[in-house]
């Protein structure tokens, strides 16, 4: 059912936890299945430097919370922006399709706190 990488993702999640004095912070939830996804990161020169998360849900939506930080950190705001679910669910090898909502939700809690970190700077949103 699961891919290798996606069994891995969630057993040994990358980038767990919280971020203190957070550049950005974004939520996001669906509450039919109710997974929800927070998380942080933290900005310098446009480039996200460092990226946390915390997920309260399945293992797909471990995975994918994940996985989402690995590709984004490193990245400048645009570039993280530019991240689609699909680029998730591949490098994972491949979500069950009652589970592709997860790599959307990863999607969207980025996409929150890229929001969140140009709200509190007066930036543009999306950024340049």
């Amino acid at each position: 059912m699961y891919s290798d990488k996606v069994k891995d993702h969630f057993y040994n999640p990358r980038n767990v936890g919280e971020i203190d004095n957070a550049d950005g912070i974004g939520k996001a939830g669906n509450p039919k299945c109710g997974d929800i996804m927070k998380m942080y990161i933290k900005v310098k020169d446009g480039v996200i430097t460092d990226v946390k998360f915390k997920t309260f849900g399945c293992g797909a939506a471990v995975a994918t919370s994940s996985m989402t930080t690995e590709l984004i950190k490193g990245k400048t705001l645009k570039e993280a922006l530019a991240l689609n679910n699909n680029d998730v669910v591949q490098k994972l090898g491949g979500l069950p399709p009652q589970k592709i909502h997860c790599s959307v939700l990863a999607k969207e809690t980025i996409e929150s706190a890229i929001k969140d970190y140009c709200l509190k700077n007066n930036l543009a949103f999306p950024p340049a």
